[in-house]
């Protein structure tokens, strides 16, 4: 007697996947075209209907990855993918190419505005071309001066702002006087306890013991709630989205109002 074939299971289900996505396909579509909409919503067969359509299958589908990954996710993950580049694109075209390239170079009004364009535009526009010579194996060496240039500006102008931003801002209230009543003296020393001791817990020269141990451990415990803070915060947002995308399946899409 033959041993069972490995694949066999797997095939099976996934023939039963495939009936399952077909039926599920089939009941978007019932459901899309017997379920009546309120009065004052657009009909389905136009434009903003069948956007809506679209619209609540692409959610639904982009959902369906909750099981497993499926050809309808697959679908919609590279129609997402070609739109997000396709609008790119366009944006950079319509933004950025065109009005800061083209229309100088090519469409000048007057020839001073030619003249200003090659005076103002010439430098940028050969550092954008010495970028796309990392497309080639001989010549990407080229593109390194680009790329020097642009992230010695970035790094300028980003280290002054995330100085600012995340220490001297954070020194102000270390460092202001105490007073003003119980909460705003609480809410000063919280911020003063929590700077040092976070601070001192990456300050590896002195071993974590003794009393630097419990200003260790207070540090751990307000880097803990930090992090809990953050990741409330990232969960939120993420539920958020998620009603909003709920909220618009139940009143665009099944026409009930709530």
């Amino acid at each position: 007697m033959s041993a069972p074939e490995p694949n066999a299971p797997s095939d099976a289900r996934r023939v039963v996947e495939t009936i399952v996505l077909v039926v599920l396909v089939v009941g978007f579509v019932a459901v899309s075209a017997l379920i009546p909409w309120p009065k004052g919503a657009p009909a389905k067969l136009s434009r903003e209907g069948i956007g809506i359509f679209i619209a609540a299958g692409i959610t639904l589908i982009m959902y369906s990855f909750l099981y497993r990954d499926n050809p309808l996710f697959k679908l919609a993950e590279n129609l997402y993918v070609g739109v997000a580049l396709g609008y790119g694109a366009m944006v950079a075209w319509y933004l950025s190419l065109k009005p800061e390239i083209v229309d100088p170079f090519f469409f000048a009004p007057t020839s001073g505005a030619l003249r200003e364009a090659f005076l103002h535009r010439t430098v940028p526009v050969i550092l954008g071309f010495l970028l796309l010579t990392r497309l080639s194996r001989k010549h990407g060496w080229l593109s390194r001066y680009a790329y020097t240039i642009m992230v010695g500006w970035g790094a300028g102008i980003s280290i002054p702002i995330v100085v600012n931003t995340y220490i001297l801002k954070q020194l102000g209230p270390a460092v202001q006087p105490l007073g003003g009543g119980f909460w705003p003296v609480l809410g000063g020393l919280t911020i003063l306890v929590g700077t040092v001791s976070v601070l001192f817990y990456f300050f590896f020269s002195v071993e974590h013991k003794g009393p630097a141990g419990i200003v260790s451990r207070i540090g751990i415990w307000f880097l803990m709630l930090s992090f809990g803070a953050s990741f409330g915060y990232t969960v939120m947002g993420r539920v958020s989205l998620f009603i909003g995308r709920a909220h618009y399946l139940l009143t665009q899409w099944l026409g009930i109002s709530l």
